[in-house]
């Protein structure tokens, strides 16, 4: 059986001595990674059968806001119970929300257990990063990572393609019923081939658990992506809603750092913010999320509404993401190994900025390929950022300390995608609005109906704001110490 202490030289891939973990850790990502998109298409089915449109969008809030508040706390669980077990919690939790989802019977109903999946895939996120980050040396991290990154890219175009499968051919319930089997799978092979005992002696210390804190985190985020997420759609920006949420949110901010200053092992350490190879790590991530939104969101609507081409052609040009990520992922090792991670993500920043400068060139007269190009070329530049950031960050820690910096950082990358929605989405509807003559003529409309005159120039900004956030990862290369976390080809260090 495979324990946390890896060989020092090992096959990463799937037919190495490892690689049934890496498989499984690749199955349970891809469950979560999915059903975040999975719903798009299947929602007209959905309403149809179960009613509550105006309740729709909180399929996919639930799930993001439990998903994301409960990841820093399941990154700190991590460290002290062990990988495995929250793994195994995590998919089984995950696997009942999916189906009690499939049983649904109202859309009230459907929304809460997709909140019950959220916090599931709150517990495997973090999970099984940190697994990878135990099984596997800093050199060797950068392919396994390029198999993680292949993993949400490709779920960014497979989702909404199975989701209107299972819709038009079979019932929106198999979304869900799919997920039993796999997950199954994924948690037999976890069972039978990761033995954490070995290291759990000395590592995971039974430490009391910072439950105040944890409730704080966990309510202030709350508050802070339900601002974010329906600030612009349910209530206006300016409006006595938003103040409260967001100022609760602030409120509880300050509660939760002036407990964590007081409590023996805070659920969110100081050090993790004072920490540089974090910050540029969490910084990587946040952009990360917010990029890969704006991309997944708006290029497959410009391609069919305003360029005219099909849902399968729309798909290709979104399919260059999932093949420029993969890529740079994996042959980064070669890069931060012998010249540092902040080259690295300085490499990554150039294409970044490459890529979203072409987005920015499109127009209704340009050609797939151009989408195409520029979601490729911004592929490299994600996946020259996000998984060289993970691996310098849990190169930087200890072993005890590996599960709640992960946590952190799928936090940031949570954050960043919710900041994402609010941002992108508002700047679509402003310039809609605009064109339309006013924001109730706009809230009106549904976006992908709108002709190309007010869709083209809407997207358009999109796009430029796509760039400038894309000019943020700069900011994470140069955040990174020029040698990273540890010395290139140094072990990280562990608990034993």
């Amino acid at each position: 059986m495979t324990t946390t202490a890896p060989p020092t030289r090992a096959t990463v891939g799937l037919r190495s001595e490892r690689g049934p973990i890496l498989g499984s850790v690749m199955i349970a990502i891809a469950l979560i990674a999915i059903d975040a998109t999975i719903l798009a298409t299947a929602v007209p089915a959905i309403v149809r059968d179960l009613g509550g449109f105006t309740q729709f969008p909180w399929m996919f809030s639930a799930y993001l806001l439990t998903q994301a508040i409960s990841t820093p706390i399941y990154g700190k669980l991590a460290d002290t119970f062990g990988r495995k077990p929250l793994m195994l919690f995590g998919i089984a939790t995950f696997i009942v929300g999916s189906v009690l989802c499939a049983v649904s019977w109202s859309m009230g109903a459907l929304i809460a257990f997709r909140a019950l999946q959220g916090l599931g895939a709150g517990a495997i996120q973090p999970a099984g990063m940190t697994i990878m980050g135990d099984i596997y040396s800093v050199a060797e991290r950068a392919v396994a990572q390029g198999y993680i990154a292949s993993v949400w890219a490709m779920s960014a175009v497979i989702g909404p393609t199975l989701g209107g499968f299972f819709s038009d051919h079979l019932s929106w319930r198999w979304i869900f019923w799919i997920n039993l089997p796999l997950g199954l799978l994924a948690a037999a092979v976890l069972w039978f081939r990761f033995d954490e005992k070995a290291s759990l002696a000395e590592a995971h210390e039974r430490r009391p658990i910072d439950w105040t804190g944890a409730l704080l985190v966990a309510a202030a985020s709350a508050l802070l992506l339900l601002g974010l997420l329906e600030g612009g759609i349910r209530w206006p920006w300016a409006s006595w809603q938003t103040a409260v949420i967001l100022g609760g949110s602030a409120v509880l901010t300050l509660l939760f750092v002036r407990v964590e200053g007081r409590v023996a092992d805070p659920v969110l350490p100081g050090w993790l913010f004072r920490h540089r190879v974090l910050n540029a790590a969490a910084v990587g991530s946040f952009v990360a999320g917010m990029v890969m939104l704006g991309v997944t969101s708006y290029v497959p609507v410009y391609a069919q509404q305003v360029l005219g081409f099909g849902a399968t052609i729309a798909g290709f040009a979104v399919a260059a993401l999932a093949i420029g990520w993969p890529i740079a992922a994996s042959t980064s090792g070669r890069i931060y190994l012998r010249f540092g991670f902040r080259t690295c993500l300085m490499l990554g920043a150039l294409f970044g900025a490459i890529g979203a400068g072409i987005l920015t060139l499109v127009g209704p007269d340009s050609s797939i390929w151009l989408l195409a190009l520029a979601c490729g070329v911004l592929g490299l530049g994600l996946g020259y950022v996000a998984s060289p950031s993970i691996v310098a960050m849990q190169s930087a820690v200890e072993f005890r300390q590996r599960g709640v910096a992960t946590g952190a950082n799928m936090f940031s990358r949570s954050v960043g995608s919710a900041v994402g929605v609010a941002m992108f989405g508002a700047i679509a509807n402003a310039v809609v609005a605009d064109r339309l003559g006013g924001a109730a003529a706009a809230g009106s409309a549904n976006l992908e109906d709108l002709p190309v005159g007010v869709l083209d120039p809407a997207l358009q900004t999109v796009f430029l704001a796509v760039a400038g956030a894309a000019l943020l990862l700069v900011l994470a290369a140069l955040l990174m110490p020029s040698r990273g976390a540890n010395a290139p080809g140094q072990e990280p260090a562990t608990s034993e």
